[in-house]
């Protein structure tokens, strides 16, 4: 496999927004309760996130195509802890590409983005099993669960590496 980099997404165009649903799509395949609205939502979401956090949205790539990205956003209100914490809003590498270290390089370059800001939040699915190990292995913590979304939490101090 060729180099991997990550880059901050420069532009949400068309050609970019496809793939990115493409991502999407592919990676809520069987757990469907969890992204499985459909291309329209995800077209939606997608966009929300670029509008809310386009300095936090990062892409993984292989040569020139996209294989995974991240949103991590920097001024995000937690109503549970009622300030403002960093959040992974969405992180998907698409299946062909997972079993490269790409996942951690994404995380990696979202830790190392939010380090300081005390704390980071994240919803994950419950059924989602190999999600929540490795966001335990960065070092978040179940805290609490709605419905069938788990929240969790991972303290940072500027120092922190994520592990």
């Amino acid at each position: 496999m060729a180099e991997v980099k990550i880059e901050r997404l420069r532009g949400l165009d068309q050609e970019t927004l496809e793939r990115l649903i493409e991502i999407y799509m592919r990676g809520y395949e069987g757990m469907r309760e969890y992204g499985g609205e459909g291309e329209s939502y995800a077209k939606r979401y997608l966009r929300w996130c670029w509008n809310k956090a386009k300095d936090g949205f990062f892409v993984a790539k292989v040569g020139d195509e996209i294989a995974g990205f991240i949103v991590c956003d920097s001024d995000w209100y937690s109503k549970y802890e009622e300030k403002v914490v960093g959040a992974v809003h969405e992180f998907v590498v698409d299946k062909k590409y997972q079993g490269h270290g790409i996942g951690r390089k994404l995380m990696e370059k979202c830790l190392e983005y939010l380090a300081d800001k005390g704390s980071i939040e994240l919803w994950v699915g419950e059924k989602n099993e190999g999600a929540i190990r490795f966001y335990e292995d960065y070092g978040f913590r179940r805290v609490g669960q709605s419905g069938i979304w788990v929240r969790m939490v991972k303290d940072v101090r500027k120092d922190d590496k994520g592990s």
